[in-house]
């Protein structure tokens, strides 16, 4: 009897030693939207965190794909909207449509009050214009993740061939145009809201005020009186009228093929180009065009940041240490390796794995170059109708080319149009 109150007293206490672990592990929820090999990857760095941090600290990271980023905002807002905050996840990789609506969360866990909590966290080596893409109104909402910007893609096999050089400005792409022939495109592109607040940068101008919605809520146009969106517009239609520029979206399957010689697009897509040309011609990349001879370099941060919401002490520590490790100089400079990300991290520039991709594929080096280059002021946009006046700028550029109207009558159009939708956001949400 004795031997076997022993034995129960061991099960019971084993037993009772398993639920405790149990209970004292921290588990947490990552949303994000990363698939095909970055969704590998991404569940690679779950897998591996758990493993080691997470197995150190009692805390366990659950991935979930909540498909594009425009879903996983889109499903953010409807739960936001219900009041059903303990719905959301720990952890969520976030884009620039969210940027308003994590911020005005109830709660939304901020780097800054991170950094707060944990105030011997040492940040510095992330990159500045990569952190400052993930700022709204003077607060860091999040930690650069998926960090990209927009580069040149060329034919370098065609343009050797044509005695040409990588494009410097619009202007260099319009001298181009004798290339265009039999069912050969030069540059397909229709400017929109990302890729036409690069532009306006170089003329040291923002597309919209407050910033570019980074310190407030952008209510109108900050491109009309200082003549800049003009400037652009007169340019772009010079280049339409010389024949290298064709009214379309740009595609990388017409540039693969061979059929586009040049396509303006996320550093991101270095990778997969690199692999579908298989060889086929030499991949030339170029840092983004300048409007014109006068304009400055540079082009806007683009992609995906890590933000937190607060579900008490212990999820939100767990979360703080995750966000952390994703940011890693080791995680950033693997994520780079396999997608063609740009590394948020400065010491990932100078580690073995970065050094030997650059190597070998120097293509890659150039959006880093141009994003360090970058000056901190030059902002992505953030403004609350984004979709509507994301399409609002194409369909208002195509109308002057399409419709041979001036660049001035442009400039008119696209106040009405896109300050229109503006005012009445701003009057709908005060």
């Amino acid at each position: 009897m004795k031997k076997l109150i022993a034995l129960l007293l061991t099960v019971f206490l084993l037993t009772g030693c398993a639920s405790l672990a149990e209970k004292e592990t921290v588990k947490i929820t990552l949303w994000h939207s990363m698939s095909e090999e970055a969704g590998a990857l991404m569940d690679k760095y779950v897998k591996d965190f758990n493993d080691t941090v997470g197995r150190e600290k009692g805390i366990r990271v659950e991935a979930v794909f909540q498909g594009t980023y425009a879903e996983a905002v889109s499903k953010m807002n409807g739960i936001l909207s219900n009041g059903q905050d303990d719905a959301l996840p720990d952890v969520m990789q976030l884009d620039a449509t969210g940027k308003v609506s994590f911020a005005s969360a109830p709660i939304a866990y901020t780097i800054d009050e991170a950094l707060q909590d944990h105030p011997g966290t040492d940040l510095s080596g992330m990159l500045a214009p990569a952190m400052a893409n993930w700022q709204l109104s003077g607060v860091q909402l999040g930690l650069p993740f998926a960090t990209s910007t927009t580069v040149t893609y060329y034919n370098k096999t065609a343009f050797e061939a044509a005695n040409a050089a990588a494009p410097a400005t619009l202007q260099d792409i319009g001298a181009l145009a004798s290339l265009a022939k039999d069912g050969v495109t030069v540059y397909a592109a229709i400017p929109n809201t990302p890729t036409l607040a690069n532009w306006l940068g170089q003329l040291g101008s923002d597309l919209v005020n407050n910033h570019n919605g980074t310190e407030g809520s952008a209510t109108e146009l900050a491109c009309i009186d200082n003549g800049a969106l003009e400037t652009f517009l007169t340019e772009w239609k010079a280049l339409y009228q010389s024949g290298a520029l064709v009214n379309a979206s740009g595609s990388s399957d017409e540039f693969v093929a061979g059929r586009q010689l040049i396509m303006t697009s996320s550093s991101s897509s270095v990778s997969s180009i690199l692999e579908r040309i298989g060889g086929a011609f030499e991949l030339g990349v170029s840092v983004y065009p300048k409007v014109n001879e006068s304009a400055s370099f540079g082009a806007t941060v683009s992609g995906s940041c890590i933000v937190l919401f607060d579900h008490g002490n212990a999820r939100k520590e767990g979360a703080w240490l995750f966000a952390q490790y994703l940011t890693s100089a080791d995680v950033q400079a693997d994520f780079a390796r396999g997608t063609g990300y740009l590394p948020s991290n400065a010491a990932a520039a100078d580690s073995e794995v970065w050094q030997s991709l650059i190597a070998e594929y120097p293509q890659y080096q150039v959006g880093l170059d141009q994003l360090t280059q970058t000056p901190n002021a030059m902002r992505s946009v953030t403004v609350g109708p984004a979709a509507d006046f994301y399409y609002g700028i194409i369909n208002d550029i195509s109308d002057m080319l399409e419709e041979d109207l001036s660049p001035a009558e442009a400039v008119e159009l696209m106040q009405d149009d896109l300050g229109g939708m503006l005012a009445q956001y701003a009057k709908a949400n005060p």
